[in-house]
């Protein structure tokens, strides 16, 4: 089997280390150095599940507007694309440059290049900046960063999941607004964290790949009207 080149390389932001892209064959990861594997173009099932349980509970909204904090590899976003109509519009807000430039070049194909729907609209920039700024913007705010709430790659990122980051989350929803977020693991005070803000909870284990690997985690929380 032909090993695995390193083909590209990005800082994160505020001392997060490096991401590092990597081919073998026609599979592709990100990992980050010195933490393994972060994502991968062969499993990916949960980040469809993220969008699909978020998404599909859209399509009686006129125009509904979806932002997803966190590109990747462009899973979510194209699954989300998939249970949205025509007129839906999906923000994707993505704090690393090159993550955008990989997913518009040798990444894209893997997902259905979701970035050149005419949906969808990037943002590079970190999606708390969006969360603090906007008000009753969105139907449903998907959130993939970090590994979720016990991520590793960036200590800011935190805030998102933090109460203060919730709650501007459940701000920037409209009335009956859904936040969806993935986590690579339970997360014991979560679920209570999101209660505490005001939203209704659903809780949901998924696979990482065709129902093996890892069990990752997926939280449905629905805003009041």
């Amino acid at each position: 089997m032909t090993s695995w080149e390193l083909i590209d390389t990005a800082q994160i932001p505020g001392g997060g280390g490096e991401l590092q892209l990597y081919k073998r064959d026609s599979e592709f990861s990100i990992s980050v150095e010195g933490e393994g594997v972060l994502m991968s173009t062969w499993a990916h099932q949960s980040e469809d599940v993220l969008a699909e349980i978020a998404c599909t509970k859209l399509t009686d909204r006129p125009a509904p507007k979806v932002l997803i904090g966190g590109l990747g590899m462009g899973f979510t976003l194209a699954a989300a694309l998939r249970h949205l109509g025509a007129d839906a519009e999906v923000v994707v807000a993505e704090l690393i440059p090159a993550v955008v430039a990989w997913n518009r070049g040798p990444l894209g194909e893997h997902a259905g290049n979701p970035l050149q729907d005419p949906r969808t609209r990037v943002r590079e920039g970190d999606v708390a900046k969006i969360l603090k700024s906007e008000r009753k913007a969105y139907d449903a705010i998907l959130l993939d960063v970090d590994n979720g709430p016990e991520g590793f790659t960036r200590q800011k990122n935190n805030w998102l999941y933090s109460f203060d980051g919730l709650t501007a989350s459940y701000e920037a929803l409209r009335p009956m607004g859904l936040l969806a977020v993935w986590s690579a693991g339970p997360s014991r005070n979560f679920r209570e964290r999101l209660r505490k803000v005001g939203f209704k909870v659903k809780q949901s284990r998924v696979w990482e790949q065709d129902d093996k690997g890892d069990l990752h985690t997926i939280w449905l929380a629905e805003r009041g009207p």
